[in-house]
C-alpha cells in the first residue's frame, strides 16, 4: 500500500511523536465524543438480522483487496453478491473526487466485480455499503478530513436507499508500528475510529448511524490468544501476514489466513450469524485454493470473531444470550 508512509512520525518526531499524537487524539475524543445519551440513542437497539442474501459494496484499498470479499461471499452462501472500488492506500477523500487520481486504480479494479463507487452507491442497489479509511489513520484524519468524507459517503448511500446499512470496516496498522501493534489496535478504536470518524456521523438528526465491522479488534483477540497458547500453523502474529516477493514478512498485508479472519468478521457482522462451524477451506477471487487455517485455528478465529461482534454494540448485532 503506497500510503504506508510515516508522515505523521516525521512531523511528530518518531515514536515519541506517535505516542503524543495518540494521547492528543484520546484527549480530543474524550472532549468531543457525543454524550452517552446520544450514543445510546444511536446504538441502543440492535439491527434486525437479514432474512435473505445481501448485495454489498466495498470501498477502500488493499486491506480490502479482492480475496477477502470473495471469501465473504463463500461464507455467506448462495445469493450473496458484491462489487468494489479499490486503490492503493486510497483515502475516502481521494475516492470521493472523480478528478483525483487513485493510485493503483487500474490494477486493483481490473476484474468483473468493479463498479465506479459514486454511481454504484448512488444507485441505491446495495443492502450494505462498507467503507474503510486509509492507514496511517492519524494521517487520514490530519490530511484527508476523514470524518467529513466518511459522512459524505454514508449520506450518499442513505439518501439513495433508506434500507441500506452503512458500515465502517475497522482495519489495523503495521506490525512494525513504532507505537506498538497491539497498542494501536487497543487505542485507535476509541480515539480515532470512534472518536474522529464515527463521532462525525452522530448528529442529532442522524437516525441511521454507521455501524462497525471490528476486524482490528478480532485481530487483537486472536493474536493475544495464539501468542498465549500457540496452535499448529498459527502461533504468532506474523503467521497472519503475507510475505513480500523477497521473502520477508509484509508488515501490513494479510496472507490467506488473515484474510479469512477478516472475512469471518465481515460475515458475522453483516448476517448476524455465528461463524462457528463455517467452512475454512476457501478459494481466492481468482478461483485458486486459498491457504487454509488448520481446524483448531479456524475454530478459534470463528469463536473469537463471534465474541467480539456480539460484545460490541456498534456492530448492530445483538449480544449473544447464554444459558
Amino acid at each position: 500500500m503506497a500510503h504506508m508512509s510515516r508522515r505523521n512520525a516525521l512531523v511528530l518526531g518518531g515514536t515519541a511523536g506517535l505516542a503524543g499524537a495518540a494521547a492528543g487524539a484520546a484527549r480530543w475524543w474524550q472532549s468531543r465524543l457525543p454524550d452517552a445519551a446520544r450514543i445510546d440513542a444511536a446504538y441502543g437497539v440492535p439491527l434486525t438480522a437479514p432474512s435473505s442474501p445481501l448485495r454489498v459494496f466495498h470501498l477502500g484499498h488493499s486491506l480490502v483487496g479482492r480475496d477477502m470479499p470473495a471469501m465473504v461471499a463463500q461464507l455467506a452462501g448462495a445469493g450473496h453478491e458484491y462489487h468494489s472500488q479499490l486503490g492503493w492506500g486510497t483515502s475516502l477523500r481521494e475516492h470521493w473526487y472523480p478528478d483525483v487520481p487513485i493510485n493503483g486504480h487500474d490494477t486493483e479494479n481490473a476484474h468483473d466485480r468493479f463498479r465506479p463507487a459514486r454511481a454504484a452507491i448512488a444507485s441505491g442497489g446495495y443492502d450494505a455499503v462498507i467503507l474503510t479509511e486509509m492507514v496511517e489513520l492519524l494521517d487520514a484524519v490530519k490530511y484527508h478530513d476523514s470524518g467529513t468524507y466518511l459522512v459524505q459517503w454514508a449520506d450518499l448511500a442513505r439518501a439513495a436507499n433508506p434500507d441500506t446499512r452503512v458500515y465502517l470496516y475497522e482495519s489495523w496498522h503495521g506490525l512494525d508500528d513504532p507505537a506498538g501493534f497491539l497498542q494501536r489496535l487497543d487505542g485507535d478504536l476509541p480515539a480515532l475510529w470512534e472518536g474522529r470518524l464515527l463521532a462525525a456521523d452522530l448528529r442529532v438528526d442522524q437516525p441511521r448511524p454507521i455501524h462497525v465491522i471490528p476486524a482490528g479488534q478480532v485481530l487483537a483477540r486472536v493474536v493475544r490468544a495464539i501468542e498465549a497458547t500457540p496452535l499448529p500453523g498459527l502461533a504468532r502474529r506474523d503467521d497472519l501476514f503475507a510475505r513480500t516477493p523477497e521473502g520477508t514478512r509484509d508488515p501490513i498485508h494479510m496472507n490467506d489466513i488473515g484474510a479469512y479472519l477478516v472475512a469471518v468478521t465481515h460475515c458475522a457482522t453483516l448476517y448476524h450469524r455465528s461463524p462457528v462451524g463455517l467452512p475454512y477451506a476457501l478459494r481466492r477471487a481468482d478461483g485458486s485454493p486459498a491457504d487454509a487455517p488448520g481446524a483448531q485455528a479456524a475454530a478459534l478465529i470463528q469463536q473469537l470473531a463471534w465474541e467480539v461482534v456480539t460484545g460490541y454494540r456498534k456492530t448492530g448485532v445483538a449480544a449473544e444470550v447464554t444459558g
